[in-house]
């Protein structure tokens, strides 16, 4: 296991109003608290320094960036739990994935769950595993490796990464699921939230926020 050194990145706020408050989480950062007083620093620590009203709604992966949505009232988290629980906010991820992908996109399908002796890692168990499905389409080939856009329609934990790795394209630098120059010739792990579009808790309206992926 890699040793938690959080970035310093300043807060860097997408959105705010009387319900929801969108940030741009950096890289390397834990989204709630771990285990332990060493990982105690996360994003949700951080902004409840500045907005002591946040409340936390869903998590990225310590080494994924991007996109996250905090609720500011506790309406706002009823709301947008059942969201993410029904399936009706929708996630777009850009990442840079291992070899130059043959088709242009598709569909995986492939259950998931806990690979107990090693976790948190994840892995393919057709017999125990919970549904798991990734559209992805291919935006670029070249240079051993490809950019992909990452459209999971469902929300397990380390979906995408072990998605790609099934198909034979790990998420380039994942300390997890990449082995070799794939995993070490990267500062970082090349998967960023880069889109969530989701309804507003008050009134229903649809919304979208974006954030550059920064590779």
């Amino acid at each position: 296991m890699q040793s938690y050194a959080p970035p310093e990145d300043p807060l860097e706020v997408i959105h705010e109003d009387h319900q929801i408050l969108l940030v741009n989480k950096p890289a390397g950062l834990l989204s709630v608290p771990g285990k332990g007083p060493d990982l105690a620093d996360c994003l949700l620590t951080r902004l409840q320094a500045v907005f002591p009203s946040a409340l936390l709604v869903h998590r990225l992966d310590r080494d994924t960036s991007g996109v996250m949505v905090f609720a500011l009232t506790p309406h706002a988290q009823r709301h947008l739990g059942l969201q993410f629980e029904h399936r009706r906010t929708r996630k777009t991820y850009v990442a840079r994935v291992s070899g130059e992908m043959a088709e242009k996109s598709g569909l995986v399908d492939l259950p998931l769950c806990v690979d107990w002796p090693n976790r948190p890692r994840q892995h393919v168990d057709h017999e125990n595993g919970r549904a798991a499905q990734t559209e992805w389409r291919c935006l670029r080939r070249g240079d051993g490796e490809s950019r992909v856009r990452l459209m999971p329609k469902t929300g397990r934990s380390h979906q995408l990464r072990v998605h790609m790795l099934a198909l034979g394209h790990p998420i380039l630098g994942d300390p997890f699921y990449a082995s070799g120059p794939a995993r070490d010739d990267h500062p970082r792990m090349m998967l960023h939230s880069e889109e969530l579009r989701l309804l507003h808790p008050d009134g229903g309206q649809g919304l979208s926020f974006r954030a550059k992926a920064p590779f």
